[in-house]
């Protein structure tokens, strides 16, 4: 059988009233081999199909069967005592990579894959079922949320948060495409694709619930910034700005995007400076 098939079929066994105190050591074993293909870029939660980024439903249902058929155990992380299903993930592997995370706070949960020549600055966190590309630099105070897709050369400023989607499982992740950019203080969540060669300004806000204003083709999207643009957030007149409580008008967050602009581009060339 394929892991595929061996996931699908516990996630079967796992709704009919398996548990982890039945679990066999065979059950736990493929799910063993499913953490050690995510974490060698085998399988993925979320790949681009025609275009579009689909979820894998069955990579989504192997994440969730490690919390719902393991138990809960006693376990250590730099001199602090912490409880949870799974341990963190082995790390020698990394430096064949050329890939290294600095000490003290840089955590990668099992299930996470980090491909070369990244960068992990601390302190800052990978969840399960994350794919970081190749050359991303993932900095300080940063979180990379369960089955986030986080493409090659990507630059995730200081204190950026990328969400997490595990379920439902047929929902998309966060995707962060190749070749973005993103400053200090950037929230990307909810399944919101961020298109590659993008770069957004700091402390922005990328949500399906806030609308983009894409002053290239003219249009307002939700739930992604198309490929090669600049992007900030922006306050715009929010519907109760006529209310009588409010004296000035109340706003609402919105996101405009402009062409990218060779100059926004050199921002960037100081990331570079860290690999040299």
């Amino acid at each position: 059988m394929s892991l595929e098939s061996d996931i699908d079929d516990l996630w079967q066994r796992k709704q009919s009233g398996l548990t982890a105190a039945d679990a066999t050591d065979e059950q736990l074993g493929v799910l063993d081999e499913f953490l050690a293909a995510l974490e060698a870029g085998d399988v993925r939660a979320a790949e681009k199909s025609s275009g579009e980024w689909e979820a894998n439903e069955w990579v989504k249902q192997g994440i969730l069967l490690n919390f719902g058929l393991r138990e809960t155990v006693a376990r250590e992380y730099g001199g602090v005592d912490y409880h949870d299903v799974l341990p963190l993930r082995e790390t020698a592997d990394l430096n064949e990579r050329g890939t290294r995370n600095t000490p003290d706070g840089t955590a990668i949960r099992r299930g996470a894959y980090l491909g070369e020549d990244c960068i992990m600055m601390s302190p800052s966190f990978v969840n399960i079922g994350a794919h970081v590309g190749d050359g991303a630099l993932i900095d300080s105070c940063d979180t990379v949320g369960s089955c986030a897709q986080i493409g090659e050369n990507v630059k995730l400023g200081a204190n950026t948060l990328i969400g997490g989607v595990l379920e439902p499982v047929e929902d998309a992740p966060v995707i962060v495409e190749d070749g973005v950019s993103l400053g200090a203080g950037c929230r990307v969540t909810s399944g919101f694709v961020v298109g590659e060669n993008s770069v957004v300004g700091e402390n922005t806000l990328l949500t399906p619930r806030i609308p983009v204003y894409d002053l290239v083709e003219e249009e307002v999207i939700y739930g992604e910034l198309p490929s090669e643009r600049r992007a900030f957030q922006r306050f715009v007149e929010s519907s109760v700005s006529d209310h009588d409580m409010i004296e000035g008008g109340a706003f609402k967050p919105a996101v405009v995007a402009t062409h990218i602009e060779d100059e926004t581009l050199e921002a960037t060339e100081r990331e570079d400076a860290l690999r040299e």
